[in-house]
C-alpha cells in the first residue's frame, strides 16, 4: 500500500515513478490485477461532480498526479505528493520496462492509425518489445454490448501483461473499472492522449514549460477546439475548490 492524498475527495497516489514501476513489476509477476488512473484537474472535477467516477477513483489501485496544479494542491492542503506522474512521462518508460522484463503490451483506443504508428515507432526504438495487439473501438460515449465484447475478446486472445487504454478520461477509467475482471491482463492503465505524443504525431511542450506548469498552454495552442473547455471552463473551478478544502475542517490526509 502507498500513501494517498485527498484532493477534492479523490485519493491521489503519492509515490515516485521508480516506486510505481517496481509495484507494477510485482503485480505482473505475482499474477495480480491493478487499475491505474492518471488524473489531471478535469478528472478530479469529474469525480467531484459524478459519484460513479468518484467511486472508481476511490477503488482504483493507483490514481496518479497528472499536472502541476494537482501537485500544488497537495502541498497547499498540507500533504505534498512525492512526484508529478503524467501519462506523457509514463508511456515512453513502459516500453523499455516491458522489454527488460519480457512483458507484453496491448494498445486500445486513440484515433484510427495512431496505435499502429505507435507500435511501429516503439518496435524500432526498442527492438524485441512485445506489442501483441492494437484495437480501435468506435468513437462514441458508450459502447454497445457487442462492441464491448469484441474489445474484450481481442485483448483476451493475446493475454497482455499491460493494457494501455486511450479513450480520454474519465471514460477510459470507467471502462477499465467495469471490465477489468473480464480482462486477461494484469496492469490496465488509462493513458489519455499520450499515444499521439509518444508516436511523434503531436509534439510535447519544451521541458521548461513542463516544469513551470505551462504545458497546458502548449497543448491548448496545438488543439484549441478540444482543449478550450478543459482549460478555460473547467480548470478555473479548481483553485476555489482547493481553497475551500484547505480552510475546511478536513485535512488533506487519507
Amino acid at each position: 500500500m502507498h500513501h494517498r492524498v485527498n484532493i477534492l475527495g479523490t485519493p491521489v497516489s503519492s509515490l515516485t515513478m521508480d516506486e510505481l514501476f517496481r509495484d507494477w513489476e510485482s503485480v505482473i509477476k505475482e499474477g495480480k490485477k491493478a487499475q491505474v488512473c492518471i488524473t489531471p484537474v478535469n478528472s478530479l472535477l469529474a469525480a467531484r461532480a459524478t459519484a460513479r467516477v468518484q467511486a472508481i477513483y476511490q477503488h482504483a489501485d493507483y490514481v496518479l498526479c497528472d499536472g502541476v496544479p494537482v501537485k500544488w494542491a497537495s502541498k497547499f492542503v498540507g500533504d505534498p505528493i512525492k512526484e508529478r506522474i503524467t501519462g506523457l512521462d509514463v508511456l515512453p518508460r513502459i516500453f523499455p520496462f516491458a522489454l527488460q522484463n519480457n512483458f507484453s503490451i496491448f494498445l486500445l483506443g486513440a484515433s484510427p492509425g495512431v496505435a499502429e504508428t505507435l507500435q511501429k515507432v516503439m518496435e524500432v526504438k526498442h527492438p524485441g518489445v512485445k506489442i501483441v495487439g492494437t484495437f480501435v473501438p468506435p468513437f462514441r460515449a458508450e459502447f454497445s454490448k457487442e462492441e464491448n465484447e469484441e474489445m474484450i475478446a481481442a485483448i483476451n486472445a493475446v493475454k497482455p501483461d499491460i493494457l494501455l487504454v486511450s479513450l480520454t478520461a474519465p471514460k477510459q477509467d470507467i471502462w477499465i473499472a467495469e471490465n477489468l475482471e473480464k480482462l486477461e491482463t494484469h496492469v490496465a492503465i488509462g493513458i489519455g492522449g499520450a499515444f499521439e505524443v509518444a508516436a511523434g504525431m503531436i509534439q510535447r511542450a519544451p521541458l521548461w514549460m513542463q516544469k513551470s506548469g505551462l504545458e497546458w498552454f502548449y497543448r491548448f495552442l496545438q488543439e484549441p477546439k478540444r482543449m478550450f473547455k478543459r482549460y478555460f471552463v473547467e480548470a478555473p473551478l479548481f483553485i476555489p475548490l482547493v481553497l475551500k478544502q484547505r480552510f475546511s475542517k478536513h485535512s488533506g490526509r487519507l
